[in-house]
């Protein structure tokens, strides 16, 4: 034990600002905006602002996914939020999500706006809104649904809990590790034993819910996600690496991997995508 474990919380908790490590300059115990700044609108109906985030990368998957199956109304623009900046903190951004998290998208073919946030929510209504990659019989929509909704619920534990605390927390405490990497490696074990029965998540069809578990689970398995993919024995889930060399090698995956990136060569990153032409040049056998 550390000696965290001599701390004794207080009564009523008060926020200590510069605390946090990291992230301490964009977390904040209270929501809204906190300046004036309107979005930006490109021509086409459907528009994103997001940054190539496991959450964000999910919606661009996905639509270079819709536009690969010829759906034309899935062009869109996506804008860079940077959430390290505080982007997110801008009116405008606010006004289509008061939670202020990417990815949020701005539906507007129709008479009237429609605003979405939460990654889950948006593959919902992209895959419904194009009768795509969500499976109409009941049983197997279900199953799709089940998986989507799993990786909602599940992720925060990978993210904000075990890449936190083993990557990004100011000082390392065995305890908080090791409680978020057991979790890690039974949700790990829940994927693995699933693929051992099934092609694609879901079933033996690509569907929305490979489509928002691969960017965490993937990029666990083989991108080396917080650097911990020796500590996380990630080899050890075959049925798992199997699945997420299946998707990654997906051009629409490919493509939707280098929208709004801020990371990694140049020519891995599309910071704003406008028009199909904007992948031309890129790198696309890097991603």
């Amino acid at each position: 034990m550390t000696d965290a474990s001599t701390y004794t919380p207080p009564k009523v908790w008060t926020w200590k600002q510069g605390n946090g490590g990291k992230f301490a300059n964009i977390n904040r115990p209270v929501s809204g905006a906190t300046q004036e700044k309107e979005l930006p609108v490109g021509r086409h109906p459907l528009q994103l602002y997001s940054m190539g985030t496991p959450n964000g990368v999910k919606v661009t998957i996905m639509l270079e996914e819709l536009l690969a199956l010829g759906h034309k109304g899935a062009e869109y623009d996506a804008w860079l939020i940077n959430i390290g900046e505080g982007d997110q903190f801008g009116s405008g951004f606010v006004a289509i999500n008061p939670n202020s998290k990417i990815p949020a998208l701005h539906d507007r073919s129709g008479e009237k706006p429609i605003r979405l946030f939460e990654s889950g929510a948006i593959l919902t209504h992209l895959a419904e809104k194009f009768g795509a990659l969500l499976p109409k019989e009941p049983a197997a929509r279900a199953e799709c649904l089940s998986w989507l909704f799993w990786q909602m619920g599940s992720a925060p534990y990978v993210g904000g809990g075990f890449g936190h605390f083993y990557a990004y927390a100011p000082e390392k405490f065995e305890y908080a590790i090791d409680r978020f990497t057991m979790e890690t490696k039974r949700q790990l074990d829940v994927l693995d034993q699933r693929l051992a029965q099934s092609e694609y998540i879901a079933g033996d069809a690509y569907t929305i819910a490979d489509i928002a578990i691969w960017p965490w689970y993937g990029g666990l398995a083989q991108l080396d996600q917080y650097g911990a993919s020796e500590f996380l024995a990630v080899q050890e889930y075959k049925h798992l690496q199997r699945w997420t060399t299946l998707i990654r090698n997906r051009p629409a995956v490919r493509r939707g991997r280098m929208v709004n990136r801020v990371r990694g060569d140049a020519d891995t990153q599309v910071r704003e995508r406008h028009d199909a032409s904007d992948f031309e040049g890129k790198a696309l056998d890097k991603m």
